[in-house]
């Protein structure tokens, strides 16, 4: 980035951000202004991510995602540079398996919910109590259209996104009038993380959108930065859905 636009002073803790869609949504906050810190598990993924964003408009904490540690080491970390955490992006999240449910291991269905549900809502926990409870602020959650419909072979992955988006209403009703809690369902972005999902097929993949492609990263960048502006001051509790219009092609034969 070259041209940094002045600082707005609102600081956003974005979880599993060093590329694709969490990487898109620091990088929509910080052209608007905001300062970010992003955590992921990988550290020199999230060095280069730093450097692109802007060394002086990013800081990062490395960890997984379900460990509490790491949970409370980047909130803190957020606190000490920048003095305040105004902003939680819920994205880290994982999908170990494809397959049917019948033949799911329990063991890999555990570690799904524990990096996709019970991790959003640990980082919640804490940026609540470290500076949300008192100061306000807005989380926004990154579920899924996985999490709305039916999603062959993914399951796990779209029963987890299910919870997310339940998860965000509770938190929509215990948080205000202090927060505002809001989820994104993204269909298929083109990401490393997506990627089984359209590689070597990308045009007959788009071709079933009505908007006629895939989504990239800054199209939930987008969504985020207006999730947590002042435009949507009156939005709680929902799941904004940026799906490129497939879901308008249901109950067609």
């Amino acid at each position: 980035m070259t041209a940094l636009p002045e600082l707005s002073g609102k600081v956003a803790l974005v979880t599993g951000a060093s590329r694709g869609i969490g990487y898109g949504v620091a990088e929509a906050l910080v052209a608007r202004g905001d300062r970010v810190v992003i955590t992921g598990r990988g550290e020199d993924a999230l060095k280069e991510a730093v450097e692109q964003l802007g060394a002086e408009r990013a800081i990062y904490v490395a960890g997984k995602a379900h460990d509490e540690a790491h949970q409370a080491a980047a909130v803190e970390r957020a606190m000490e540079a920048f003095g305040r955490v105004d902003y939680l992006i819920n994205n880290a999240g994982t999908n170990p398996v494809f397959g049917p449910l019948a033949d799911l291991d329990l063991g890999v269905a555990r570690k799904v919910f524990e990096t996709n549900v019970i991790s959003a809502l640990g980082f919640a926990q804490k940026t609540w109590h470290a500076w949300q409870k008192d100061n306000g602020g807005a989380i926004v959650n990154i579920a899924s259209v996985a999490g709305i419909a039916p999603s062959p072979f993914i399951a796990a992955y779209g029963v987890s996104k299910a919870a997310m988006i339940n998860l965000t209403q509770q938190m929509a009703h215990e948080f205000a009038p202090k927060v505002r809690v809001n989820a994104i369902a993204p269909a298929v972005v083109k990401t490393k993380f997506a990627q089984a999902l359209y590689e070597g097929r990308e045009a007959e993949a788009a071709a079933a959108y009505p908007l006629g492609r895939l989504g990239v990263p800054s199209d939930i960048g987008g969504a985020a930065a207006f999730l947590t502006s002042d435009q949507s001051d009156w939005v709680t509790g929902q799941t904004l859905i940026v799906d490129g219009g497939i879901f308008l092609n249901a109950g067609v034969g």
